[in-house]
């Protein structure tokens, strides 16, 4: 959105209180001679490619190496960097490099953890795209590893650090919305290219692609170059829609509502809309118990009749957020009679209970109005990735921990769980353990 523009978001009802964006985006500093970061890049495929375009745009930023098992990335990312970057499909060897100060993750879910673990044993800075983990075990022993290692661990879920979350965690906190009791979150898509069928390469073949290497911890088979380029429809590789979707709204809706991780879910999905031999489901409904309030949460391959939207549920309003703004509508005022609740009451009672009420025989009382629209500024912030370089420099603490980034994968899985095992279960976040119940 430019500075100065104002878009509205369609709300029931005529009393919303309605946020702009607003004053100049920040920058990064800019770099001194001994203040550059050297930075490698493992996985330059769809995500990839962006991190390494817009990293290498920063102050101060050099990037080194990337490393990729398929030939056409590693060719592209000489190609976007002039031939300047030098390429491998061994992250190993890109590990080794001393002057590599910190890496960015972006490979598909089953190879994060192991991934992370080792570019912390090398003493390198961590950025890792979301979902943070494969399993919920994983969570654990990263948020360890981060903790010992002294080394700054950043999760890609860039939501999470938008002025808007920022701006709609400000009117939670301030009360306006009364006993907050449910949120609902939902993304709905409906293309090929939104169920990840993605086009694969001409050239893709076991001598282009390094199999072994790409399947690393996953189950042995046989090489097939559709699943290198649309891993997220596999169960072995990704967990779906829950890990790709659901964990972005996870993650916002962690940090306006200041919560951790919910206590526990249940789901319902399946495949309805692209039959193509994926296993993950391309529809999935879940429904998760927080503290204090309940999840309905869901995404959609098979229709985009629903912008994508969130809203958060309380007795004196509602307030939605996304691309748009943030909107909170007010609840009208009740009546302090329940008039419905008279019918079959004989005029002597009615008069009686009214009076009670101080209400005279005739008349009915006022309602008072509906509260007027509000409008805010919301001021524009950094770029999620740019705030890595920011901790970075600064020494600040990382604006996505492992430990936030391990109860956002960690929700996710739990709704995946709860869906596979057609099972109600819950989740103690301090021993990891998941349990029916």
């Amino acid at each position: 959105m430019q500075p100065t523009r104002r878009r509205f978001i369609h709300t029931a009802g005529s009393a919303a209180v309605l946020y702009k964006l607003a004053g100049p985006k920040p920058e990064l500093k800019a770099a001194g001679p001994n203040d550059k970061i050297g930075m490698g890049f493992i996985g330059v495929g769809i995500r990839g490619s962006y991190h390494l375009d817009v990293f290498k745009k920063a102050p101060g930023v050099v990037p080194i190496m990337a490393a990729d098992c398929y030939d056409g990335h590693l060719a592209w990312a000489k190609e976007t960097t002039d031939g300047k970057i030098e390429t491998t499909r061994d992250y190993h060897a890109l590990l080794n490099r001393k002057d590599i100060d910190a890496v960015v993750i972006s490979t598909p879910d089953h190879w994060h953890a192991r991934m992370i673990l080792d570019a912390l044993a090398a003493g390198k800075h961590v950025y890792v795209e979301k979902p943070m983990t494969y399993t919920i075990d994983e969570g654990k022993r990263i948020c360890e590893a981060a903790k010992n290692s002294g080394k700054l661990v950043m999760v890609g879920s860039q939501n999470k650090t938008s002025a808007l979350t920022a701006k709609a965690r400000e009117v939670v906190k301030s009360g306006a919305l009364g006993k907050i009791n449910m949120v609902r979150l939902a993304t709905y898509r409906n293309s090929p290219e939104g169920a990840w069928v993605y086009p694969v390469p001409e050239d893709a073949s076991p001598k282009t692609i390094d199999w072994a290497s790409w399947l690393g911890p996953a189950p042995k088979r046989e090489f097939d170059a559709t699943r290198v380029f649309r891993w997220r429809c596999w169960w072995e590789y990704s967990g779906g829609v829950a890990t790709d979707l659901w964990v972005h709204e996870l993650t916002t809706m962690h940090e306006i509502m200041d919560v951790k991780a919910p206590l526990s879910a249940v789901a319902q999905g399946g495949i309805f809309r692209f039959d193509d031999g994926r296993t993950c489901p391309d529809l999935l409904n879940g429904v998760y118990e927080y503290p204090g309030f309940i999840l309905e949460i869901t995404a959609n391959l098979g229709n985009s009749s629903r912008s994508t939207g969130a809203m958060i549920m309380g007795s004196e309003g509602t307030l939605t957020w996304g691309r748009g703004g943030v909107t909170v509508t007010h609840e009208p005022a009740a009546s302090p009679v329940a008039w419905y609740g008279l019918n079959g009451w004989t005029k002597a009672a009615k008069e009686k209970y009214l009076a009670s009420l101080g209400i005279a025989p005739g008349q009915r009382p006022q309602v008072p109005p509906t509260k007027p629209p509000q409008t805010h500024p919301v001021e524009r912030g950094f770029e999620h990735w740019e705030y890595f370089l920011k901790s970075l420099r600064e020494g600040t603490p990382s604006k996505e921990t492992a430990e936030e980034g391990h109860h956002a994968a960690g929700a996710a899985h739990l709704g995946n769980l709860a869906f596979r095992k057609k099972r109600r279960l819950r989740w103690d976040i301090a021993t990891n353990k998941v349990s029916e119940g």
